[in-house]
């Protein structure tokens, strides 16, 4: 919730396969969230698609590699340009 309302700019999730929290959380406004499994993943995925949340497969990710992804999401800027267009085309209703 701190996150749709804007109280928090960044959003974790774990779950075993981290799709299910992926999905719920996609269906709330302002809500895009991206599975990451790799440091690499996880800047792309707030580069290219502005995501605000990171959900982690806790059955498939060391707790030190999702500390590393979690850095990594959040120092990383989106890059806007040419992902702007579909990025802005994200809604939920």
């Amino acid at each position: 919730a701190s996150v749709e309302t804007g109280e928090a700019a960044f959003g974790i999730l774990f779950c075993g396969s981290a799709n299910g929290v992926a999905i719920t959380a996609n269906k709330h406004a302002s809500i895009r969230a991206g599975l990451c499994w790799l440091p690499e993943v996880a800047g792309l995925t707030r580069l290219h698609n502005d995501a605000n949340m990171i959900c982690i497969p806790a059955r498939f990710v060391a707790l030190a590699l999702a500390e590393q992804m979690i850095e990594v999401f959040m120092e990383t800027a989106f890059e806007g340009g040419r992902h702007a267009g579909r990025v802005g085309k994200i809604s939920c209703s």
